[in-house]
């Protein structure tokens, strides 16, 4: 897989919930932490997402927002 973003974290796959539109897919990335993506069930079925498979969380920087209280 080749791609212009530079945050690639691999895990497991550890849910997906399908409501009507979209899925939200959780990551697994160590055994704790876990990333949430929300991508259409298209994505899903095109993917061949599942429960235990091998998944990519891609994040570009521009994307990401860090907060603080």
């Amino acid at each position: 897989m080749k791609l212009s973003a530079r945050n690639k974290l691999a895990g497991t796959v550890a849910n997906i919930e399908k409501g009507a539109v979209n899925s939200t897919v959780q990551i697994d990335l160590d055994g704790g932490r876990i990333v949430t993506a929300i991508i259409t069930n298209a994505a899903v079925d095109e993917l061949g997402l599942e429960v235990g498979k091998t998944a990519y969380a891609v994040v570009k920087a521009a994307d990401v927002i860090v907060g603080v209280d």
